[in-house]
């Protein structure tokens, strides 16, 4: 293994913590453990394809889909450093931060000080992100619940909260 703290965001031999999972990590735990099986939600949901379409008619100038191991970021400008993840709302901020502070992190052990932004083009809105080391901590922290969390061998408990209305996997919940 060339990076020792691979170790860190490897889910098994083949399987890494991805942004999505971290992003997830912040909103549903229970909706975590289907991703990280690759329980597919419903393809029909409207959100995704709202989704869908604003990552692929947003900042069209702009690279598209860097990829790392186990990583996909949205946008990364090279000449700027810059990794940027597109959103379709500002509401759950604190997942989309959280998943740049990842992107950062996953940059910062190949060597690259990069910043970040979270772009959301339908509230014509940017935001900054920075990685500090209480991040870096707090990343760590999460990648040993999210471990803890995909070895299970049940999902936890749902629990409603506001994003299960809209939710491509709520009837894996409320059926």
């Amino acid at each position: 293994m060339d990076d020792p703290l691979e170790e860190d965001y490897k889910i098994s031999y083949d399987k890494y913590i991805s942004g999505t999972l971290i992003w997830y990590y912040k909103i549903c735990r229970r909706e975590l453990w289907f991703m990280a099986r690759e329980l597919m939600p419903e393809q029909d949901n409207p959100l995704l394809d709202l989704g869908r379409a604003i990552h692929e008619t947003s900042y069209e100038s702009l690279p598209k889909e860097v990829k790392l191991e186990g990583v996909k970021f949205d946008i990364y400008i090279k000449g700027r450093k810059t990794v940027c993840e597109v959103k379709t709302s500002s509401k759950f901020l604190d997942a989309a931060t959280l998943q740049v502070k990842y992107y950062l992190y996953r940059l910062k052990l190949l060597g690259v000080d990069a910043s970040g932004v979270v772009l959301v083009p339908r509230e014509k809105k940017r935001y900054r992100v920075t990685l500090s080391d209480d991040d870096i901590s707090e990343l760590k922290r999460i990648f040993r619940d999210i471990k803890e969390l995909v070895y299970s061998e049940k999902p936890p408990p749902p629990i409603r909260i506001k994003f299960c209305r809209k939710c491509a996997y709520k009837d894996f919940c409320w059926v």
